[in-house]
């Protein structure tokens, strides 16, 4: 009986051999390559200035000042402003892609984070020390609704070629110092995305959050 079963065995192994592949047989789909987006790019001057006015609404682009980075790196103003806007150049020592655009009443509150960073405080201890900062009246917010608009993306850049920024997508924070549900009828979370929401509702920096469909 084994010798029955061991002569089908090898019988089988034989056929399955000598068989012929399917001709018709679907081949197998080649791997598709990832695509290499550019990364920690280092733009000129002016590519710094077109990338960072994209943040900006198109109506106030012209007269915005912006904020970017010099030869040697430094954060410093690569274009002079006439109106309400500051804009801000994506930092080539950070990973994805991020320009951004706020009025500027926030500027106080934006410079003291910079300037908190730079002393190296963790996220905690800088909101601590703003937090403290703008309850003392130091610290100066805005005294009415203004907006951050960032233009972003993990695999963002900009395309030198036609001055466009690719794969990015806007989001929209409206700083409200001190807003709550009570006083601004938002929701502590968003319905469905895109949906308005307010994020640290009663602090110093309340804010509405927007992040549009695509």
């Amino acid at each position: 009986m084994k010798t029955q079963i061991l002569s089908f065995v090898l019988i089988s192994l034989l056929i399955s051999c000598n068989s012929k592949p399917n001709e018709n047989a679907t081949p197998e789909p080649a791997p598709t390559p990832e695509v290499e987006f550019p990364k920690n790019q280092q733009l000129t001057k002016d590519q710094q200035i077109k990338a960072a006015l994209f943040a900006a609404p198109s109506d106030a682009r012209d007269g915005a000042m912006v904020y970017g980075f010099d030869d040697n790196n430094e954060f410093v103003v690569i274009k002079e402003g006439t109106n309400e806007f500051i804009c801000i150049a994506d930092d080539p020592k950070k990973d994805g892609f991020q320009v951004a655009a706020y009025h500027k009443s926030l500027e106080p509150y934006m410079a003291r984070g910079r300037a908190l960073n730079k002393e190296g405080k963790g996220r905690k201890e800088k909101e601590e020390i703003r937090s403290s900062e703008a309850a003392s009246g130091v610290l100066k917010m805005p005294e009415s609704p203004a907006v951050l608009h960032l233009y972003y993306g993990k695999d963002g850049y900009f395309d030198t070629e036609i001055d466009s920024i690719k794969n990015a997508k806007y989001r929209y924070v409206v700083y409200i110092p001190y807003a709550t549900q009570k006083s601004t009828g938002l929701g502590l979370s968003p319905n469905k995305s895109g949906h308005p929401w307010l994020m640290f509702p009663g602090a110093y920096n309340s804010h509405i959050m927007i992040t549009p469909i695509e």
